[in-house]
């Protein structure tokens, strides 16, 4: 029977400090504590799983024999973003931080955007999001400028009134800034931000769309591709990659359809990975410092665990991490810099305690091992 790999990223479910957290601003920090604090955690698959007997974890109850390989990731990249931490998973260490632009972007790169564009730019300040359409929409539309910001990441985003700006223009609108924000001006990600309503109850959409930076260097989907594994793409992990290494991509507009998704891609034959992105839990939750709804978003994500555990096939490995924090009690609205749980389940796996691991590049290896592939061009080293 063909291999299968389920790698399932749960977007900012950090589970701890890690020791440069300080540097970063995010000493003390706890994404997975924080929600259980709260009281209303309940997540009996991945407690099953040892989710709470992770060494130093610090929270919740551990069980006497748990069911999965189990243990933390420390990031070896300098960084505590999305892109930076979903390319250490393929392998890729990133050693220089992605640019940021805590003072807004130049005069340049604003001269360039409205040169492409047709329109004026409002804002050009770290925001964040919700506020961002409540502060700038109303003169969005009685102007017809675009909403430009950014945040602690490295990212330019373009936010827009679709009654405005139908989103057909504001994705070519990014797209020409994905081309602008090259070289000297580069950054991760270009993110298109549409959103509806009238003054002051705006509402972003799920019509959101990334555009990448591309990897530097190979990546473990693009080895995976060029041994004739399939490589499909749930939720945002297409756009993380610019698309490269994607045999398949699937996009989602919650949490809850990304599971639906994975669930339904369990049923079907193929051989290689199904790489799952759930963002809700970091753009929803963690970037709100919602500790409630996080908490909430959990829970109903164990729930669906439960039902992908059933469809699981004797050779499948499925496995749980994340990317970065985002601890809904922190201080501000950006990402923490923590450990990353791991979590990796299958009926041909032996439970084990594996500690803490000094990459998330580890799952990279694990994932190539498994499906018979070469990885030796990668940083990390296989778990089992």
């Amino acid at each position: 029977m063909a291999r299968r790999v389920f790698l399932i990223v749960l977007d900012s479910c950090g589970c701890g400090a890690l020791p440069d957290a300080e540097r970063f601003g995010d000493a003390g920090t706890h994404t997975l504590r924080s929600c259980c604090d709260s009281g209303k955690l309940c997540v009996p698959n991945m407690q099953k799983m040892g989710l709470f007997n992770i060494d130093g974890i610090g929270c919740g109850e551990p069980v006497p024999a748990p069911s999965a390989v189990y243990g933390k990731c420390a990031e070896r990249s300098a960084g505590k973003d999305t892109t930076t931490g979903h390319w250490e998973i393929a392998g890729l260490i990133s050693t220089v931080p992605m640019k940021t632009y805590p003072d807004g972007f130049p005069q340049e790169v604003l001269d360039a955007l409205r040169a492409a564009s047709g329109r004026e730019i409002l804002c050009n300040l770290p925001y964040s999001g919700t506020e961002v359409i409540r502060d700038y929409g109303r003169a969005h539309l009685e102007t017809g400028a675009l909403i430009v910001y950014t945040s602690a990441d490295s990212v330019l985003q373009i936010a827009a009134h679709e009654d405005l700006v139908p989103v057909p223009e504001l994705y070519r609108i990014c797209e020409k800034a994905r081309e602008i924000m090259q070289g000297e001006y580069a950054v991760g990600r270009i993110i298109a931000r549409p959103f509806v309503g009238q003054y002051p109850d705006f509402q972003r959409t799920p019509r959101r769309h990334d555009y990448s930076v591309s990897p530097f260097a190979p990546t473990m989907l693009d080895r995976l591709q060029a041994a004739g594994k399939q490589v499909i793409s749930v939720g945002k992990i297409a756009d993380i990659f610019n698309g490269q290494g994607i045999s398949e991509g699937h996009r989602t507009v919650s949490n809850d359809d990304g599971m639906g998704k994975t669930i339904q891609l369990a049923a079907r034959d193929f051989e290689g990975l199904c790489f799952v992105n759930l963002v809700e839990f970091d753009s929803s939750y963690g970037h709100r410092r919602d500790i409630a709804g996080y908490t909430a978003a959990l829970n109903a994500f164990d729930a669906q665990l439960g039902a992908l555990l059933l469809q699981l096939r004797d050779d499948d490995l499925l496995i749980l991490t994340a990317d970065h924090g985002c601890d809904p009690a922190a201080h501000g609205t950006d990402h923490t810099r923590e450990y990353t749980p791991l979590l990796a389940y299958g009926k041909q796996v032996s439970p084990a305690n594996i500690g803490i691991r000094s990459s998330f590049a580890d799952i990279g290896q694990t994932v190539c091992a498994w499906l018979g592939v070469e990885a030796d061009a990668f940083a990390g080293e296989r778990i089992f």
